[in-house]
């Protein structure tokens, strides 16, 4: 099993800039790759970014440019800095892990105010 708990989700204006951590424990040796999807009311959860444990990333094309995802491996820890956000980001981050099987977190909440 792996728990993933997510942080530093909230409030910020447009423009400005939160960065989400996501730490993992547990079977942590399976995981392979961790991500970030997001949610928006009324909208299906979608693709944010993925790193593998390699250090490979792949981005929604619409995220490019104003998204960063890290991770440190010593830390288990993947991290999604968030710059020149916008009130169409607000949604609820979730954190995944794909190892034997897939992983979610609980969730973060992001609101954008304009």
């Amino acid at each position: 099993q792996v728990q993933l708990v997510e942080s530093g989700g909230g409030l910020v204006q447009a423009g400005g800039s939160l960065r989400l951590s996501c730490a993992a424990s547990g079977s942590i040796r399976s995981i392979n790759l961790m991500g970030w999807y997001r949610q928006a009311p009324g909208k299906p959860r979608e693709l944010v970014a993925t790193i593998t444990s390699g250090g490979s990333m792949n981005y929604a094309d619409s995220l490019k440019g104003r998204f960063t995802i890290s991770r440190d491996n010593a830390k288990n820890t993947v991290y999604l800095q968030m710059n020149s956000l916008k009130p169409e980001d607000t949604a609820v981050y979730y954190c995944y892990a794909l190892g034997v099987r897939s992983y979610w977190g609980q969730g973060t909440q992001v609101t954008v105010s304009s």
